[in-house]
């Protein structure tokens, strides 16, 4: 059996059967602004967690910021608190730079390449990489990320990054831009992923210029998005890959199942399997707050709050993602027995 075809079975396991998730009753206006409102309610004085301190400009952040968004297929947007503040983007950008890569070259680049495994590591592990060479990784660690960063094509640096920022665009259905106080901040700060870069090109994952690659990755993760932003590019991989707003194919939708595999085995650092334990969504956190999860056919929607817990997840995103799906029935492996 080829790659390719065991994934998508994989995922037919794991995220649901389309016929299935097709099946479900569609989701009416009043359940879904009652279970977002009530999510809002339920955890808006919520003062568990803290802000990510390790990058400087990322622990000024207002603690107390917090918002949600719903998508769904046709294009309607749902929401509770605030949606327009804007926070920077960090380790979600994996998920679409890893889109990325798949388009440009398949699903087997990656896989073939740095690995869809998780690592059982944390995120930024150098003991991961070198205990199997860089090769049983995943594209949502550092590792894998800058890796996957390192593979989008282009002769230059402004042309892969251009050619990055404008598909995130395509998903967020609007220009989005990078928060140069956070990209500096980080820059300043990273040398641990500089490390991690030349050891993945040492071991031959990274082909060229390693310092170039998590050069890009920092910028890709300084990107400012706000909840609406995320919800919207959740949506679109919903959607098989089609922005359910713009009606733009942000991707090609034959890849989508690849990348909501790894979200669901990889998304939210050592507590993936903990997260689709709790609710069966493939889902991507980043240390800036935010969290995106994806009910294959139902819905996209994302939740900012800065305050993490101890595995860098946003605390009251957790909570209120999984209270709204599980009001809404989001659960993919939830089906009703045939009659």
């Amino acid at each position: 059996m080829n790659y390719s075809v065991f994934v998508k079975i994989v995922v037919l396991l794991c995220c649901g059967a389309t016929a299935l998730v097709q099946a479900a009753e569609p989701l009416s206006r009043d359940e879904i602004e009652t279970a977002i409102n009530a999510a809002y309610a339920a955890y808006k004085d919520l003062q568990e967690g803290a802000n990510a301190d390790y990058i400087p400009a990322l622990a000024k952040v207002n603690p107390a910021l917090y918002g949600i968004a719903l998508v769904t297929p046709d294009g309607a947007v749902y929401s509770a608190g605030d949606v327009k503040s804007e926070v920077s983007i960090q380790s979600i950008s994996k998920v679409f730079t890893m889109a990325l890569v798949m388009d440009e070259k398949g699903p087997a680049s990656i896989s073939g390449n740095m690995g869809v495994d998780a690592t059982g590591q944390v995120f930024n592990s150098i003991v991961a990489v070198e205990q199997h060479q860089g090769a049983e990784m995943n594209p949502l660690v550092n590792a894998g990320a800058i890796t996957a960063t390192s593979m989008v094509s282009g002769g230059t640096r402004e042309e892969i990054w251009s050619k990055i920022l404008n598909y995130y665009n395509a998903f967020a259905g609007r220009a989005l831009r990078v928060n140069e106080e956070v990209f500096a901040s980080e820059a300043a700060t990273n040398q641990r992923n500089q490390a991690i870069a030349k050891l993945m090109y040492a071991y031959g994952h990274i082909k060229g210029n390693p310092d170039q690659a998590t050069d890009i990755y920092t910028e890709q993760c300084s990107v400012s998005v706000n909840a609406r932003d995320l919800a919207i590019m959740a949506a679109t991989l919903a959607n098989g890959g089609r922005n359910p707003v713009t009606g733009v194919q942000a991707m090609k939708n034959e890849n989508v199942p690849e990348v909501l595999a790894v979200m669901a085995t990889a998304g939210l650092y050592d507590d993936s399997g903990k997260w689709l334990y709790l609710t069966g969504l493939p889902a991507k956190s980043g240390v800036g707050g935010g969290i995106i999860a994806v009910s294959p056919g139902r819905f996209g929607i994302a939740v900012i709050s800065p305050p993490l817990d101890a595995a860098g997840n946003s605390v009251r995103a957790q909570k209120a993602i999984a209270a709204i799906s599980n009001a809404l029935n989001g659960n993919p492996y939830e089906v009703e027995p045939a009659m």
